[in-house]
């Protein structure tokens, strides 16, 4: 990265909540890494790949860090990833995955790469400073990259392990799911809120999704679908395709709405009391 081409007068502060949650979450791909070993036992080509994974996840945490301490100089990327790994835990300490056979872990994880991929396309179109745009086209490449990699291993064991379609959408739609619990909550809440605030997992994550959803057009649905479809083994693309990536940017929509609304009537009460204190 050229950051000499920063310009903080292009920082758009909702984005910027967006690279602090995210530089914390990145950096913790070690713990996920693992986490994989540990499931992967036996097979050393995927866990040395997913160790090379795991350092290029660092390396996305600490080049979001990077920026964001420049967008925002009293913010501490060291000290904020600290406070998080004190208040969110993976638990790596397994003999097999949570999702039921190696198959199923390697969807999980493709699902992953699906959403991270497309939500730094969408930050990478969204966003006016040049530094941060380049960063993130850069991970939004990485992330496809890995979910080739997941993808081509997922293949390999689903020859062995025979897991059918529908347990295979039954997954991919489960991960999906599971981006509204506590990880990106209390990503958000350790980067974005100040120390002694209570967490709070409806507040941050309704924070969290209404700035990261606003951002979202359709053609990066289409593209996550897409993605999606392709992973469980169905047509990506095609009439059927199309129309579940319209009816899920329409569902995204709703849901920004939702999370925006109880946003701001969270945010009410707290500029009350500064209008009153004010008077």
């Amino acid at each position: 990265m050229d950051w000499s081409r920063f310009d903080g007068s292009k920082v758009d502060p909702a984005i910027l909540a967006l690279v602090k949650a995210a530089s914390v979450v990145e950096r913790n791909g070690l713990d996920y890494a693992v986490y994989l070993g540990r499931v992967f036992v036996g097979d050393a080509p995927f866990r040395q790949a997913a160790d090379n994974w795991g350092v290029e996840e660092v390396q996305h945490g600490d080049a979001l860090g990077r920026w964001a301490m420049l967008a925002d100089p009293g913010w501490d990327y060291w000290s904020a990833f600290e406070r998080y790994r004190a208040t969110y835990h993976i638990d790596s300490d397994v003999d097999a995955s949570r999702r039921g056979s190696r198959t199923g872990e390697l969807i999980a994880r493709c699902m992953v790469e699906t959403g991270t991929s497309s939500f730094y396309t969408a930050l990478a179109e969204a966003t006016e400073e040049p530094v941060l745009r380049a960063i993130c086209k850069q991970i939004a490449a990485d992330e496809y990259r890995h979910f080739k990699l997941f993808y081509d291993h997922m293949h390999r064991y689903l020859a062995r392990e025979k897991l059918g379609f529908w347990a295979r959408t039954r997954i991919a739609l489960g991960r999906v799911n599971e981006t509204e619990d506590d990880e990106l909550a209390h990503a958000y809440h350790t980067t974005n809120e100040a120390e002694g605030v209570a967490y709070d997992h409806e507040r941050c994550i309704a924070a969290y999704m209404a700035h990261a959803m606003s951002f979202y057009r359709q053609t990066h649905v289409t593209r996550a679908v897409n993605m999606t479809f392709k992973t469980i083994g169905f047509k990506p693309h095609g009439r059927i395709a199309s129309l579940a990536a319209r009816l899920a940017f329409a569902a995204m929509q709703r849901r920004q709405r939702r999370f925006a609304a109880r946003l701001a009537a969270d945010s009410a009460p707290a500029a009350h009391g500064m209008s009153l204190q004010a008077a």
